[in-house]
């Protein structure tokens, strides 16, 4: 029941209220993320995003505008054609048969957009999907199954042992080495790079998510999955003796769209007993026994250029995604979304710089 007094409540205090209200609706969204945070080991006092952004600074020259990891690479366009088998794992709106519109990008891990493409060990392709009832699932995957290391911290350690020397403008192997011997885990990836020669070009690449993440179907039964992207055309270790052109990942790229659309088929592998759901360094064994579900095709038909292109101001955070698939515990998979939000950050801060001095 009313009281008789409730309509001749002041306005400063109508006023109030309505603060207190917008506090409330406001604030939550913000713990839910500092909670998802935390719980990935993210908060500390001794690291955060920022100082992690720092060191991948370090490993070379400034480069104002690139994004300071994958800074080399190029914008594509296509769409995902769901063939509905999805279903069976998860309720998300990415498996209901129908084609859904993306935006993606291809690159090479590295801070300096000005590598020779040749140097690259690993390709790297991410994609935006966006999905019915305004949903949106980013993918970011790499050319190898697994990450060099398990923690944000090992990550730090392993950035700040290849930055650059200022006085000597390289690397200091000495510091390298001494990672090494406190972080055997990278033997895995070392072994997996040296075994596996990089594809001659993005296009007959498999790039895997590497992490797992957990789906639940519509019945609200939960799995985990790992998945990959199984190339239309067939894998072709690059000859870098052949190459001449510094860019020839993007060239070749263009011209083989030139041609008609590419093709990667969207797997999902489902986790077995033993299986390792958070640890990045951990590949899954091949096993005939273990479920693996094509989901579709993703279908890239255009590329642009990253400079002005539609995957410019991309956040390509593997965090983000659809009802119906959610981030494992694997630590690295938080450090990389707060890393990616800092890096948009400063890069078009530095952007909107160059335009106001430039009077645009």
């Amino acid at each position: 029941m009313k009281s008789p007094h409730s309509r001749e409540l002041p306005a400063r205090a109508r006023g109030l209220d309505l603060v207190l209200r917008w506090a409330v609706v406001l604030a939550a969204p913000a713990l839910l993320a500092a909670l998802f945070t935390w719980c990935g080991g993210w908060f500390s006092t001794r690291l955060n995003a920022p100082r992690i952004v720092d060191a991948f600074e370090a490993m070379t020259r400034p480069h104002p505008g690139f994004r300071r990891n994958h800074a080399k690479g190029i914008c594509v366009t296509g769409h995902f054609d769901s063939n509905g088998t999805g279903e069976f794992l998860s309720r998300a709106s990415a498996f209901a048969r129908g084609s859904y519109p993306l935006v993606g990008r291809l690159s090479m891990p590295g801070s300096d957009p000005t590598r020779d493409d040749a140097t690259g060990m690993v390709r790297s392709f991410a994609l935006s999907m966006t999905l019915p009832h305004r949903g949106d699932w980013r993918l970011a995957m790499n050319s190898a199954p697994i990450f060099a290391v398990r923690t944000p911290q090992a990550l730090f350690e392993q950035l700040q042992a290849d930055a650059l020397d200022p006085r000597t403008g390289r690397a200091d192997p000495a510091k390298m080495r001494a990672f090494l011997d406190a972080h055997p885990e990278v033997r895995a990836f070392n072994d997996y790079v040296e075994a596996h020669p990089p594809s001659s070009g993005y296009d007959n690449a498999m790039y895997y998510g590497i992490s797992a993440f957990r789906v639940t179907d519509a019945h609200g039964v939960r799995r985990f999955v790992r998945w990959e992207v199984v190339p239309g055309h067939p894998y072709r270790a690059v000859d870098t003796r052949e190459q001449r052109d510094p860019d020839f990942l993007s060239y070749d790229l263009m011209r083989q769209l030139s041609k008609g659309p590419l093709r990667w088929h969207l797997v999902l592998n489902v986790a077995q007993d033993g299986d390792t759901l958070d640890d990045s360094t951990r590949e899954w064994t091949r096993s005939p026994s273990r479920l693996r579900i094509d989901v579709g095709t993703v279908v890239i038909e255009r590329a642009q250029t990253q400079i002005d292109g539609p995957c410019r101001d991309v956040v390509f955070d593997p965090t983000i995604l659809p009802d119906g698939i959610a981030p494992s515990a694997d630590p690295l998979l938080a450090a990389r979304a707060a890393a990616y939000s800092v890096s948009f950050q400063r890069r078009t801060r530095e952007e909107a710089a160059v335009a106001r001095a430039s009077g645009h």
